[in-house]
C-alpha cells in the first residue's frame, strides 16, 4: 500500500508546561506503536508558536496552522488524525481540542469540555464530590491572595499537600509538615499555575487505573500499585528509575480491585471522557479517595498505561489502532 493511501497520523508532543520533556518521550513511544501497515505516522512537536514536523529527530517542516498541514518535496500533506501526547497546556486543557474541532480533525483524547473540566482540579473535585466521589478536603488560593497559614492548618491539620490547580507530573507539589512552610509551598505551586490547592493529607497507599472506550465498549485496565521510595510520588519518584516500585496488577483483594475499577469506570463516565484516561487514588482502609484525572497520561515505555495494557495481555499498538479506527469511522 502506498504512503498516499494511508491516513496521515500526527503524534503531537511537547507543549508549554514543565512536562515538555516527559511529553517528548511519550510521543516517541506512541509514534513507535502506531501500525505503519495501516497508517503513516508523523511526529509533530509543539512549543509556543513553533509547530514542527520531525523525522528521525530532525526537523523537516513547519506546520501550516491554518489547516494543520505541512509541505515536503512540494507535496502538501494534511493530517487525517491527531494523537495528542502533550501533558499540560495546550494538549490536556482543551485548547488544542478546540483547534481540532474547528478544523474538523478527529483526535485521540477527551473533548474540549471534558479536558478543561478535568485539567482544573478545583472544578473537577467539586463536580465529582457532588456525585458522591470521596476525596480530601481542599482550599484554593489565587496567585497574590493573602495566606493565613494558621487558619489553613487549623482547618486541614498537618501534614497537608500543596499543589498547582492546573498541572501534572507532580511539578510544584509540596508535602507540608509545619505551619511555617505553608506560604513558601503555595508560592511554589503558583509558579506552575495561577491557582494553588491546599489539601488535607490522606494517609494511605496510592493506586492508579486506566480506562478507554473502544468502538463503544469501555475497557478498564488492571490497576497499578504505586510504592514510592520518596515520601510521596513526586517528580523524582515518577521519573527516576528505581525510585518507585510499581506493581501491575496491584496486590489488592478481589473486592477492592473490583471497587477501584468500578470507581474508575464511573469517573470516566461522569467526566464524559474519551480516549485513554488514567485516574489516581489513595486507598485508606477500604475506601478509595480520588486524587485526579489524567486525560493525556504518560505513555513512555515505563509509564503506568503501557504497563497496564501489557498486564491485560494486549499491546499499545493494538489499543492505539482501535482508538484511531474508532475516531476515523
Amino acid at each position: 500500500m502506498s504512503k498516499i493511501n494511508k491516513p496521515n497520523i500526527a503524534v503531537i508532543a511537547g507543549g508549554d508546561s514543565s512536562e515538555f520533556v516527559v511529553s517528548v518521550k511519550s510521543g516517541a513511544n506512541v509514534l513507535k506503536a502506531i501500525d505503519s501497515e495501516k497508517f503513516t505516522p508523523w511526529l509533530v512537536q509543539m512549543q509556543g508558536l513553533n509547530w514542527e514536523v520531525f523525522q528521525n529527530e530532525v526537523k523537516i517542516a513547519d506546520i501550516d496552522k491554518s489547516d494543520f498541514s505541512f509541505t515536503i518535496n512540494n507535496e502538501k500533506i494534511k493530517f487525517d488524525f491527531a494523537y495528542i501526547t502533550i501533558h499540560g497546556t495546550p494538549g490536556e486543557d482543551g485548547i488544542l481540542q478546540a483547534y481540532f474541532e474547528l478544523l474538523k480533525v478527529p483526535y485521540s483524547s477527551c473533548n474540549v469540555h471534558a479536558s478543561s473540566l478535568t485539567f482544573n482540579k478545583w472544578f473537577c473535585n467539586n463536580y465529582l464530590r457532588s456525585h458522591g466521589i470521596k476525596m480530601a478536603i481542599s482550599k484554593k488560593f489565587t496567585k497574590g491572595e493573602a495566606i493565613d497559614a494558621e487558619t489553613i492548618v487549623k482547618d486541614l491539620g498537618l501534614p497537608i499537600f500543596v499543589k498547582p490547580n492546573a498541572g501534572g507530573s507532580s511539578f510544584g507539589i509540596t508535602k507540608v509538615k509545619e505551619t511555617g512552610e505553608v506560604k513558601a509551598a503555595i508560592e511554589k505551586a503558583w509558579q506552575e499555575s495561577d491557582e494553588a490547592l491546599v489539601e488535607q493529607f490522606i494517609d494511605g497507599h496510592e493506586f492508579t487505573c486506566g480506562a478507554v472506550r473502544l468502538k463503544g465498549e469501555k475497557v478498564v485496565f488492571p490497576i497499578t500499585e504505586v510504592i514510592p521510595q520518596n515520601e510521596f510520588f513526586d517528580f523524582e519518584a515518577k521519573y527516576t528509575p528505581g525510585a518507585t516500585q510499581e506493581i501491575t496488577p496491584a496486590r489488592l483483594p478481589e473486592p477492592l480491585f473490583k471497587k477501584c475499577q468500578e470507581l474508575t469506570s464511573k469517573i470516566y463516565d461522569l467526566c464524559e471522557c474519551s480516549g485513554i484516561v488514567r485516574i489516581d487514588f489513595i486507598l485508606q482502609g477500604d475506601e478509595f479517595y480520588f486524587l485526579e484525572v489524567n486525560t493525556t497520561p504518560g505513555m513512555t515505555a515505563t509509564s503506568f498505561i503501557p504497563q497496564q495494557i501489557r498486564a491485560m495481555g494486549s499491546t499499545l499498538k493494538d489499543i492505539i489502532t482501535q482508538i484511531i479506527e474508532g475516531k476515523l469511522g
